[in-house]
């Protein structure tokens, strides 16, 4: 599977979708289980694809020293609220 077929954008994509917005909207990210969360400022991590993980395990992992076919991405994480 390429690169092409498991991920939805690219940074220049998204740089395209985000000026083509108003540039005073707010940004949020999907919460744990429901609704939505402010996020940390992007940053570059590596990964490594799991596809057989399952859905609330993200298809996606941080990648351990050592292992094999893994590539850098862009993440947005979410702000975690202490209650």
């Amino acid at each position: 599977m390429s690169k092409k077929e498991v991920f939805h954008f690219t940074v220049g994509q998204l740089v395209e979708i985000l000026k083509s917005l108003p540039q005073d909207l707010p940004v949020l990210t999907s919460g744990y289980e429901n609704g939505f969360e402010n996020f940390y400022p992007p940053g570059v991590i590596k990964v490594k694809h799991e596809t057989e993980n399952a859905y609330y395990d993200g298809e996606f992992q941080v990648a351990g020293d050592g292992d094999e076919g893994t590539f850098d991405v862009v993440v947005f994480r979410r702000v975690v609220r202490d209650e």
